[in-house]
Formats: structure tokens, sequence, C-alpha cells
């Protein structure tokens, strides 16, 4: 028997919105992703996904961020509305002067991300003017075993947490070599140790860049971001580190202050 509550209109409009919000959530958590893996975690059909997500591409909530294998993401129009829990300071609003002062102080790529469970997302980004430099859009997801900023996140976890985290799948990253793990212990060591991390062995996803990360802390202590300097290989030198670590490590410290303070 059919359901006539479900062929209503304005059931049938209400049950597309759900089915837009429900592929939303599923980019932002997934991304980059395609449409066979939405509508196989949504169990909602492929030509609904499909509109779904051309809706979201139209108001300006989503985008194409791989092209070839038609991957999605969330575009930065989400990030900029700067959406906050109630009456907490907006992380990218506090560091936003932070970041552009040290990109210029450096001249190198300097980002802001967010922790979000296992990952972090890049909140805020300030490109170098120099021709040769490391682009990461607003808005991408990167697991925090595969960044310097994820590496010193990490150096303030609990051991237990940590290894919990050695655990996920990285489904997203199936084509790159796995993380050493026994290295990438010994780099959290090391971040604990100096108060700022290296891509060392977490270099694995993006093996032409050098990266100096340093952890936020929220006022609880707890590391809830991080500030990533950014340098190509070719122009990355030891001496370089030891000029740009302390300003990074710096900035951070700036960032955890100003957000205690309000």
């Amino acid at each position: 028997m059919r359901d006539e509550e479900a062929d209503k209109p304005g059931v049938r409009s209400m049950n597309s919105v759900l089915s837009t919000l429900r592929v939303f959530e599923e980019v932002a958590q997934r991304q980059p992703v395609g449409v066979s893996e939405l509508a196989r975690c949504t169990e909602i059909p492929k030509s609904t996904v499909q509109r779904g997500l051309i809706t979201l591409q139209q108001a300006g909530w989503l985008k194409v961020v791989d092209e070839e294998r038609a991957r999605w993401g969330v575009a930065p129009r989400v990030l900029a509305l700067g959406l906050r829990d109630c009456g907490k300071p907006d992380l990218k609003e506090v560091a936003d002067p932070i970041v552009k002062r040290l990109a210029a102080g450096t001249n190198e790529t300097v980002m802001l991300a967010e922790r979000d469970g296992d990952s972090l997302v890049v909140v805020a980004s300030q490109d170098t003017d120099q021709v040769v430099r490391v682009v990461l859009d607003v808005g991408t997801r990167v697991p925090l075993l595969a960044t310097s900023g994820g590496t010193a996140i990490m150096a303030l976890l609990d051991e237990s947490e940590v290894e919990e985290l050695f655990t996920h799948e990285l489904p997203e990253f199936a084509k790159t070599p796995a993380p050493d793990f026994a290295a990438l212990r010994h780099d959290i060591a090391q971040a604990a140790k100096r108060g700022y991390a290296l891509n060392g062995s977490s270099s694995w996803f993006r093996p032409q860049v050098s990266s100096i990360g340093a952890a936020i802390t929220n006022p609880a202590g707890q590391p809830v971001a991080a500030i990533t300097l950014a340098v190509p290989d070719t122009r990355y030198t030891r001496a370089r580190e030891k000029a740009f670590a302390p300003l990074v490590v710096a900035a951070a410290v700036e960032v955890s202050r100003l957000l205690a303070a309000n």
C-alpha cells in the first residue's frame, strides 16, 4: 500500500531538504569524496545525491575539489561565515591578524587549522607572494597523522589517545604510502620536548613540502588547533627552520592566550 503521507508535496519537499543536508554533512566529514561513496554511506540513491551536490554547489556551500576524480569538498564560504559555539570566541577571527603577521614576517605560507576528531580542517591560509609556494585550500581536511600541525597536537595528547588515532583508517589516502608509526612516535616525542613539530615522518602526505607546526590550546590547556608554516623543499634549510620555529611557536602561544582571555 502506498504511503499517502509521503506522497504529499510538503513531505516530499522536506525529505529532499533532509537528504541534501545529509549529503552536506557527509561531504564535510569525508572530503574529498565522490558520489558513489556518498550514496553508499548515506544509503541515498546516487541520482538524489547528485542533485543534492549540484544544489549545494549552486548555493556556494560545496565545490568540486578534484576535477579528475570528481571529488567534492566544502567551499570556503562555509568557513567564511565564522560559525562557532555560542558564547565562544571564533578561532579564525582571533588568529587572523597573527597568521597574517607571521606570513608577512617569513614570506612563506601560513595555515590555521582546527582539530575535528582525527583530522585537521584548514580554516584560514595566508599565501606568500613567491612564485613557488605551498597551497592548501580553506576547507581542506587532512589527518592529524599527515601534518606537522597534527604532530604538534598529538604531542599534547595522552598516549592512549595517540595510539587510538593510529588505528584509524585513511581511505582517502589509500594510494599513498602508509605512515611509519615508529618514526611518528619519535616525532611526537621530539615535538613535546621542543614545543613545535616538523613534518618528518608525516611527510608521506606531501613529500615536497617542509613545515613547522605548533599547537593552539583552549583555556583548559587542550590542543584544539594548530598554526603551520609551510615551505617548498627547494627553499627549506636548517638555518631557516631555526629562524622560523620560534616565530611559529610565539604565534600559537599568542592565539592560545587570546582564546583564554575571551
